[in-house]
């Protein structure tokens, strides 16, 4: 057992641990991860396939540390961009001391086998959090409950619903309780791994989600070229990257209203989580196939083998 020492020279009992947060897409793992972190780390939408990097966001009291990690939806993956955000979910099983696996009351226990199975060979504790229970009734959560047992048989079954915050508390409550004891990971004051600059590419992304349709968003990548912060203010540029010149047009939109849009609301959202004055300004240029090509992947920061 590990311990720190007070300035009494006493030992103090300490407990840290990765929890990563897995399952296939638009299951609810973003929003649970916001909840349990207590901060909105993580973009969520309505849409599949938002996350698209492994985010850690860091939950930190006086004796414990919880280091959460938000993955992308496990998918078969159809072009290079999709095998990236499988990585980053089959890399959340390696390092994992307790895993959480995110399923929902749609969705079928034999969905995505080859993952399935990683999951079922794991050693660490798993638990499996069954989300947006208010959409099912009792009879058919049962029934739930004993097909995945049949699937994760040493897994922990906790029905919940993120959206209503139903169970949040007894999932943390499990978790506090696996974590082995060790000395933090992270700094004490640290809320996440990722820089700001990549909050800004999120936050710019999610509103692109929200207000577009169909196949634009997916193939859109963001890039902040300049972040210049002073005391009260931060002045952004960020660019806009799509595959096709007729996306580059539906962004813009006419008269530019729709990117005009886009970017006085990320301001907005900005402004709250940065709690500055933003000053965003927005280009949109194509980069042909990027979702396709290791090259522009590894400098947008994606993972690839």
């Amino acid at each position: 057992m590990r311990f720190f020492v007070c300035e009494l020279n006493k030992p103090i009992m300490h407990k840290a641990g990765f929890v990563n947060i897995v399952g296939n897409p638009n299951v609810g793992k973003s929003t649970l991860m916001n909840l349990l972190v207590g901060e909105r780390i993580s973009i969520a939408t309505f849409k599949a396939q938002t996350t698209r990097h492994r985010i850690m966001g860091i939950l930190n009291t006086d004796d414990m540390q919880i280091v959460f990690s938000d993955t992308p939806g496990v998918l078969k993956p159809n072009y290079k961009l999709q095998e990236s955000m499988l990585n980053f979910s089959e890399s959340a099983l390696v390092d994992a001391d307790v895993l959480l696996y995110v399923t929902d009351t749609i969705e079928k226990p034999d969905k995505n086998a080859e993952f399935m199975e990683k999951v079922r060979r794991l050693k660490v504790p798993v638990l499996l959090l069954i989300n947006k229970i208010d959409l099912t009734n009792q009879e058919k959560l049962v029934e739930m409950v004993e097909e995945w047992h049949e699937m994760l048989p040493d897994a922990e079954i906790i029905p919940i619903s993120a959206k209503a915050k139903f169970n949040v508390d007894v999932v943390m409550k499990r978790i506090k309780e696996l974590i082995p004891d060790s000395p933090p990971y992270f700094g004490k004051d640290q809320l996440t791994d990722k820089p700001a600059r990549f909050f800004v590419t999120e936050i710019i992304r999610e509103k692109i989600l929200l207000y577009y349709d169909k196949e634009v968003p997916y193939s859109v990548e963001v890039v902040v070229e300049q972040f210049k912060e002073d005391e009260k203010s931060i002045h952004i540029n960020a660019v806009i990257y799509v595959e096709r010149d007729s996306q580059k047009g539906i962004i813009i939109g006419h008269q530019g209203k729709a990117l005009k849009k886009v970017a006085t609301e990320a301001r907005k959202t900005l402004e709250h989580f940065f709690q500055k004055s933003i000053y965003l300004e927005t280009f949109v240029k194509v980069d042909k196939d990027w979702r396709s090509s290791d090259k522009e992947l590894k400098n947008f920061g994606y993972q690839l083998d």
